[in-house]
């Protein structure tokens, strides 16, 4: 695929990351993900592949490099401006979800909405992304009520809401059967050719990684073609 400069959701250059002892988990690694472009990135445990999403989310920093996220480079921003960006520009599927228990899973799948400037019909909209993950009719429920497969599919909800510039996605069918993974699959492609946005997913899922335009690698020298 040939990657318009001025299209791009993500450009990482140069990026590099050690870990405590002085490890170098990667370093020179370089990443340009085109607006409406999936990129699987798969890799050995331990390869560093959260760490890089943290990293482009501004949730890490790196040892050197550049990450620059819908054109705004995240080496100029302070921690409220990169809090903003994360809130307005990325969409974030944690694997460990991050779902907040005392809120309803409308107003879970709402936040980025009520936190941004687009609150007006953030529950309306969180009631269609809802039945969007195939979870109709709960949006009064809590999530101390739903399965592991079902937190994810609420994650995911919350990560496309807002429709964001850019998607990060650490396993995102990793706690999901396989008809689930599917419609969540397809729910992610659908958001990035209607929206535009770029997006990321980590996965150590063959399925997974067979929707993205490419798959990528991760180890000590970089990133590179599976």
């Amino acid at each position: 695929m040939h990657v318009c400069m001025a299209a791009l959701a993500l450009d990482v250059a140069a990026l590099a990351k050690s870990v405590p002892g002085g490890r170098m988990l990667f370093s020179g690694l370089d990443l340009a993900v085109a607006a409406g472009e999936i990129v699987a990135i798969m890799g050995e445990s331990g390869a560093g592949k959260s760490t890089l999403l943290n990293l482009v989310a501004g949730l890490d920093t790196a040892d050197g490099g550049r990450v620059t996220v819908d054109g705004v480079a995240l080496s100029g921003l302070d921690d409220d401006a990169r809090t903003a960006l994360r809130r307005d520009r990325i969409g974030f599927v944690f694997q460990a979800f991050h779902i907040l228990p005392h809120l309803t899973l409308a107003q879970n799948i709402a936040l980025p909405l009520v936190l941004g400037s687009d609150s007006a019909d953030a529950i309306a909209r969180a009631e269609a992304m809802l039945a969007a993950v195939g979870l109709a009719g709960r949006g009064a429920d809590y999530p101390a009520q739903l399965s592991g497969g079902e937190l994810q599919r609420i994650a995911i909800g919350r990560a496309l809401v807002h429709r964001p510039a850019l998607i990060l996605a650490d396993e995102p069918t990793g706690n999901l059967d396989a008809e689930t993974a599917e419609r969540i699959l397809a729910l992610l492609v659908e958001a990035v050719r209607s929206s535009g946005a770029g997006a990321v997913i980590v996965t150590h899922s063959d399925r997974a990684a067979a929707v993205a335009d490419r798959v990528l690698v991760l180890g000590a020298s970089g990133l590179g073609p599976r």
